[in-house]
């Protein structure tokens, strides 16, 4: 009998990619509890309007839409050396941000960048050079 192939990746922040300019990521643990992961597994997650915070030497994932809950806040799961290192960008000026959410093995993990915000000149010329690999512009 053949497994069932599960896909790895479970959501993807997409508006991340556009609002951000994002630098070096990392995959970091989630604190859940039963029916979180059934959601998470049932691709009922949202990413979008969720941020990273460092709170007491902790990583926090904020606005997490789980379902037709509202949003949620969770234990992020990380080493202290990356969690200084984090804390250290942030202070630089730069955001944490949640890129995509892994679940096909049996950890649920996330994925975490960080990122720059954009001008809406960076945005712009973002959307130019989509529409021009699209052949919009020839």
């Amino acid at each position: 009998m053949k497994k069932k192939k599960v896909s790895d990746m479970v959501t993807v922040n997409r508006k991340a990619r556009f609002d951000y300019i994002l630098g070096d990521e990392l995959t970091a643990g989630m604190v859940l509890s039963g029916p979180e992961v059934r959601a998470i597994r049932d691709h009922h997650v949202q990413l979008k309007g969720s941020f990273v915070t460092v709170r007491a030497g902790e990583l926090w994932l904020n606005n997490l839409t789980l379902g037709a809950d509202t949003a949620r806040n969770i234990k992020l799961l990380a080493t202290r050396k990356q969690i200084t290192a984090l804390e250290r960008e942030k202070v630089a000026g730069s955001t944490i941000v949640p890129v995509k959410l892994l679940g096909g093995s049996r950890h649920i993990k996330l994925v975490i960048a960080v990122g720059k915000g954009k001008k809406k000149y960076d945005k712009r010329e973002t959307i130019k050079k989509r529409d021009i690999e699209r052949g919009r512009y020839a």
